[in-house]
């Protein structure tokens, strides 16, 4: 990770000039196979992106909706980071089209954030990597105590914020880091395996924060390798295999439904005794 990691993954919105706002939202977009009952945060068309001589991503079709906890899935190298970052706007598309919708009747466009999956956190207290945040989110000095003791409230870390954000234990530095993203007030969270690193008890404490944020009406589009984290957490998956999405689901049609032959396999790799 280089010096500048931190400060892309907090610029949430930087996103926003690669994108192609609209005018309106579009109608009639699918969500899980049904008619489009969800506002359209952010959509991609035919999206391609190229790693080199890698072709990461190709003919991706998604449309993320607000209130939505979207769970990316498929095997290592399937392209779910890649298409984290497409999604947040630190790739630009090398063909298709990535659209950011207005907000409403308004003109707004979504605030974004991003969580990587081994966050950069400062010798500095828990506090102060809040506030640091804050200020490279340029947002005004006056609002920065509440905005991060708001966001330290919602994970859990009002009693550490004074003390040094390296010194907490993994699954406390995961809850940090996501109040530091918090904090920018974003419809549109993305997360990065946040519980890769972590053991049970506190992958199940992020759990929680997620699963709160999603109640609280936060978007949310996370990668996992978790399929029981998947069905815990997931409104919506989307399955990705060599860099395409052949299937974006409601997280009960995907569960419970018979799936095709490339997520069955997958499902069965996962879990033998399937």
């Amino acid at each position: 990770m280089n010096a500048s990691t931190p400060t892309l993954a907090l610029l949430g919105a930087a996103g926003a000039a690669t994108a192609s706002p609209v005018a309106s939202a579009p109608t009639g977009v699918g969500v899980g196979g049904t008619a489009a009952a969800a506002e359209p945060l952010l959509s991609l068309r035919g999206a391609q992106v190229r790693l080199g001589s890698t072709l990461a991503l190709t003919g991706v079709d998604l449309t993320v909706c607000r209130g939505q906890r979207l769970v990316l899935i498929g095997s290592n190298g399937s392209g779910k980071t890649t298409l984290l970052r497409l999604l947040h706007g630190l790739l630009t598309p090398d063909a298709g089209a990535r659209t950011l919708h207005p907000l409403g009747a308004g003109s707004r466009v979504p605030r974004m954030a991003m969580l990587f999956q081994r966050p950069f956190l400062l010798q500095l207290s828990v506090r102060r990597n809040l506030h640091l945040a804050l200020w490279l989110a340029r947002v005004p000095a006056a609002e920065r105590a509440t905005r991060a003791d708001e966001a330290l409230e919602r994970v859990g870390l009002q009693a550490q914020a004074g003390q040094l954000a390296t010194a907490l234990s993994g699954g406390q530095q995961q809850r940090l880091a996501l109040a530091r993203a918090l904090a920018l007030r974003p419809d549109i969270l993305f997360l990065d395996e946040p519980t890769a690193s972590l053991d049970p008890g506190a992958s199940r404490e992020v759990e929680a924060v997620v699963e709160r944020l999603g109640e609280a009406g936060i978007t949310v589009v996370m990668s996992t390798h978790n399929l029981g984290q998947a069905r815990r957490l997931a409104t919506h998956v989307a399955y990705l295999e060599a860099g395409r999405v052949p299937v974006h689901a409601s997280a009960e049609r995907f569960f419970n439904a018979a799936p095709p032959p490339a997520v069955h396999a997958f499902l069965r790799g996962e879990n033998p005794w399937l």
